[in-house]
């Protein structure tokens, strides 16, 4: 029987900090408001009870590691600006949409994959080596979990450090696209503005006209990274893939994650219709959260770090 719903917040300042962050990282990490320890007591018990843990993480827990998140009070994407995610069908169809996207994306690479895990990942990958962790579901596409060693894992948006043709379907390397760029445009430059979410950077219009786009070396087709961009959809084996490890779990922990985009909902969902108990910890409230049986309020990094006992 799943037990009353409660909202707590972990108490971290007065704590022994356990977890180092990235210069700057604070200006994408919401504010947050605090209370005592019991709430790290209760957390600490719900993932001690659980011996086949299904955890889905999200944005939040990358904003530690100084990637910033679209939604967050105040410094998020939305909050900070008008610009909006590319959408699939744009990229699609339009190859000014392709041109715009690739060279914002070429700018912002090489600070956007330099980006390393966090502590919060670190717990969540010594988790799955203990055999706590069943499966873990990102809704990420930074690889920072693939950075930690986790094994375990659906990155359920795709990553962008793939790239695929949407001719022939084959798979590469980002690392090998960001060279052809290079040997594609010897003397491009532009002025970079600020990165967002997804790997790019804020460049004008008038700055990509002149930026070549390869195309796939196999077919000739168009290249997208590997990611479910904003109007597209999970693949259905994916779904079902991560349907089938959720039902073989016995609680669920979601980490980081407002839940607002439905991909990532529908799991919650089908965790309190299968009875499973679920926890929340993030910093605001969630799609979710009258699902719960326990919501921490709390820095992703710094509340898994306290978690000592497991």
């Amino acid at each position: 029987m799943r037990l009353p719903w409660r909202t707590l917040t972990l108490h971290t300042a007065p704590v022994r900090r356990t977890c180092s962050e990235p210069a700057a990282v604070s200006s994408f990490v919401p504010a947050c408001s605090s209370t005592d320890g019991p709430s790290l007591e209760l957390l600490q018990d719900f993932v001690s009870r659980s011996r086949r843990l299904f955890v889905i993480t999200g944005a939040g827990l990358s904003t530690e590691s100084g990637i910033p998140d679209y939604r967050s009070e105040g410094v998020g994407l939305y909050a900070r600006t008008d610009r909006r995610p590319m959408q699939h069908a744009e990229f699609i169809r339009s190859a000014k949409s392709r041109q715009r996207y690739w060279a914002r994306n070429f700018v912002g690479w090489p600070q956007f994959s330099s980006h390393q895990p966090n502590c919060a990942h670190r717990v969540l990958q010594r988790w799955e080596d203990s055999g706590r962790l069943h499966w873990l579901v990102t809704q990420n596409v930074d690889a920072l979990h693939s950075k930690a060693g986790q094994k375990k894992l659906t990155e359920l948006h795709g990553c962008t450090h793939r790239v695929m043709c949407l001719g022939c379907g084959g798979i590469s390397a980002r690392e090998d696209l960001q060279r052809k760029f290079e040997a594609l445009n010897p003397s491009w430059r532009a002025q970079a503005g600020a990165v967002a979410p997804d790997g790019d950077v804020f460049i004008e219009d008038e700055q990509v006209l002149h930026f070549r786009v390869p195309s796939c070396n196999d077919c000739g087709g168009i290249l997208k990274p590997d990611v479910t961009f904003f109007g597209d959809t999970v693949k259905k084996t994916t779904v079902h893939f991560v349907h089938d490890r959720l039902a073989e779990s016995d609680a669920v922990l979601v980490v980081g994650s407002s839940l607002q985009v439905y991909s990532g909902y529908r799991f919650l969902l089908a965790a309190s219709e299968s009875k499973i108990p679920i926890t929340i910890l993030n910093i605001g409230t969630t799609r979710a959260d009258h699902l719960a049986e326990l919501k921490v309020i709390g820095r992703c990094g710094e509340v898994l770090s306290l978690l000592q006992r497991l």
